[in-house]
């Protein structure tokens, strides 16, 4: 695994932009990979199609997913990682703007590692990156 690749599925753009810059901004230096689905996310773990190339690709040490995607959403996401045989072994962390405790409580059953309510101000942004970075890259 790399010492600190995030895979990142989040289908907004500007959300993903965001973390991206609040890394930076908090002087975080770890790959963050995006992509735009679940659908992505899975073929991204699975080394299927275009990251085959685990050199180019390798496994994320953290996975954060948003909720409310198109194709795959990230309930979908972590079904899949929890069916037979389970599948992942990194963490998987939930970043959505959903607040609503059935959906944090859906995904801590589907075995979310944790749950974040997505910032909408920059610096809260950047709290956050340090508290993953923290939490989760240790």
């Amino acid at each position: 695994m790399s010492a600190g690749l995030i895979l990142y599925a989040e289908d907004d753009e500007s959300d993903a932009f965001l973390l991206d810059h609040a890394f930076r901004r908090a002087g975080i230096e770890v790959p963050l990979h995006v992509v735009a689905d679940g659908r992505e996310a899975i073929a991204y773990l699975e080394g299927q199609g275009p990251f085959a190339d685990r050199e180019r690709h390798p496994l994320p040490r953290l996975l954060l997913l948003d909720l409310k995607m198109p194709a795959v959403n990230g309930f979908e996401v972590l079904q899949w990682i929890a069916g037979p045989p389970p599948r992942v072994v990194m963490p998987a962390v939930v970043l959505s703007s959903s607040g609503l405790e059935q959906d944090r409580e859906k995904a801590r059953r589907l075995g979310a590692a944790a749950y974040y309510v997505k910032p909408g101000k920059l610096d809260e942004m950047v709290a956050l990156a340090r508290a993953l970075k923290n939490e989760w890259l240790k």
